[in-house]
């Protein structure tokens, strides 16, 4: 049996929960391997709603389940978020979650970096202001927190105070007042009873299971387009999204991640600010919106919505080395009398097949479409593929055309059920 790794192929925000949730059946461990809660998955299994920003998907089917490395950690968000989901009935505790040691923390600080910045910014980049950016930023600037100094007091109070000399200019240029360092010690000494028994070298862990023959399941956040070097820059998160990131975020290496799972949703969103060449600001898109209900699971953001986008999708399967995609939200599709795809882009008069790097470029495209039938009949709920009507399975078989990746997995509602398995990404 191959790993599987899955990750959003366009934006985010593609159905990647009920996805990994499935696929949570056939794998033995789950893995979350960057981002932070600022990626919402929503689950719906048997009719409850889960809604989970930090943990893993696996922990709802009682999977054992690693917050890796490349992962950074709000600790009172993820001792609040074992508690939400223990009132659910689902109860969490050293055997079912680790916590890789050498993940590094958000703190107060950094969301009020964060918030402040995005207030003060006359470019917003539309974050969710929870400090991901920032925490990132001390990660790469060799300052940061990370989960085993919860377990070293006096090394902590070292790290703080090198912390805080680097924010202390950084917070009087936006206006904010000092950070209390005493008072910061005293929440991280307070939480670290709590927070250290999950901890533990994820790595490790990862390699034996790997020896053992586990199958592993590699869920990513957000969406290949946010990705820090491959998506809209600077309209993009701070970590990279890609397939790629999934053998240095969990310390697997590259034999990790095996076959790569792309979610794809089958038309087009995005939150935030940043460039969209196919948006639809009509009835259409907001027939998708309000069909898709396109809110954000932690932000309660509304998204921005469009036709499909082919070029982005292809550009995605390129550089993650996508070898099939699961593709989801077909249903709310149902009752469009024409589907149009995106298939090119015209920039300033040129014709693109891709997405170029350019700031500007990215902002003046326009989209090149292809029209297709669209369908009255219902495709919810279907769980077979030769029971959906004619003009779906061509839209679904040019998708896969345009793209140059085979749909492995057909979701047709948010159930977990209501999917069909074209291939088996477990099989490879």
């Amino acid at each position: 049996m191959a790993n599987v790794t899955v990750v959003g192929a366009q934006w985010g925000d593609e159905g990647k929960g009920k996805i990994v949730d499935w696929l949570s059946n056939r794998a033995d461990v789950v893995v979350r391997f960057q981002g932070g809660h600022n990626a919402g998955h929503t689950l719906v299994v048997d009719g409850k709603v889960y809604k989970l920003a930090l943990l893993p998907s696996g922990v709802v089917q009682g999977k054992l389940s690693v917050i890796g490395n490349g992962v950074v950690v709000d600790p009172w968000h993820l001792l609040g978020e074992i508690e939400k989901i223990a009132e659910q009935g689902v109860v969490i505790g050293p055997d079912l979650l680790v916590l890789a040691d050498n993940a590094c923390l958000i703190l107060p600080l950094h969301k009020d970096l964060d918030q402040a910045r995005e207030a003060a910014s006359t470019q917003k980049i539309g974050t969710t202001g929870r400090g991901i950016g920032p925490a990132y930023e001390d990660k790469v600037g060799r300052r940061a927190i990370r989960v085993a100094d919860l377990a070293d007091p006096e090394a902590l109070a070292a790290k703080i105070d090198r912390l805080l000399a680097h924010h202390g200019a950084l917070r009087k240029g936006l206006g904010l007042p000092d950070a209390d360092g005493a008072s910061l010690l005293a929440q991280l000494l307070e939480l670290a009873p709590k927070i250290l028994p999950y901890a533990q070298p994820a790595w490790r862990l990862l390699d034996q299971a790997y020896r053992d023959g586990r199958r592993i399941l590699f869920e990513g956040a957000q969406g290949a387009l946010l990705d820090v070097d491959h998506g809209t820059y600077p309209f993009v998160t701070s970590s990279n999204t890609v397939a790629g990131q999934a053998a240095a975020g969990s310390g697997m290496g590259p034999r990790g991640p095996g076959y790569v799972l792309g979610i794809v949703k089958a038309y087009t969103t995005r939150v935030g600010e940043g460039p969209f060449a196919a948006e639809l600001n009509d009835e259409v898109g907001q027939h998708l919106a309000t069909v898709g209900r396109e809110v954000g699971t932690n932000t309660g953001r509304g998204r921005r919505c469009g036709w499909f986008d082919a070029v982005l999708v292809r550009q995605s399967v390129a550089i993650n080395g996508i070898a099939g995609i699961a593709l989801t939200k077909l249903d709310v599709l149902d009752g469009l009398k024409t589907l149009k795809i995106c298939v090119g882009y015209d920039i300033n008069g040129k014709i693109f097949d891709y997405l170029p790097a350019g700031m500007r470029d990215q902002a003046a495209a326009r989209p090149i479409y292809e029209e297709m039938d669209g369908w009255t009949e219902s495709t919810a709920g279907v769980r077979t593929f030769r029971d959906l009507n004619a003009n779906a399975i061509k839209y679904v078989r040019r998708i896969e055309e345009l793209i140059g990746a085979p749909v492995a997995l057909l979701s047709t509602s948010p159930e977990r059920d209501d999917t069909i398995l074209m291939r088996d990404p477990f099989q490879g």
